[in-house]
């Protein structure tokens, strides 16, 4: 049987990164952080990445700023020019991590039944 106290520590964990989780979950949101992986750490600018991904201007905005709430990027001003770059300090990355292992550990712990926690 699994712990309630260890089953409402993940819900909570769920809740804490619910923006992340959703930031994460869509495709073009994913195309976007692959290619800020594929840059260099100074960051990228919006006009880079509506190149490399057929997006417009508007639309990758908004999407970069969905990363950004949910904690995934960064953004840093050189004048007038914005550069995005994945947050170095991973500190969402960190919890989601915790998350999949913590649910890793309950399956784990679970009965050996197919199917069954």
């Amino acid at each position: 049987m699994i712990d309630t106290n260890e089953i409402k520590q993940l819900t909570k964990e769920f809740k804490d990164c619910q923006k992340s989780l959703s930031a994460i979950g869509d495709e073009t949101r994913q195309h976007i952080i692959i290619s800020l992986l594929e840059s260099d750490c100074k960051g990228v600018r919006v006009g880079e990445l509506t190149k490399k991904t057929n997006l417009s201007r508007p639309a990758v905005s908004h999407h970069l700023q969905i990363l950004k709430e949910a904690g995934i990027i960064g953004m840093r001003r050189d004048g007038t020019k914005n550069y995005y770059y994945l947050d170095s300090r991973k500190t969402e990355l960190n919890k989601l991590m915790k998350i999949l292992h913590h649910v890793n550990d309950i399956i784990e712990k679970a009965p050996a039944s197919p199917g069954c926690l």
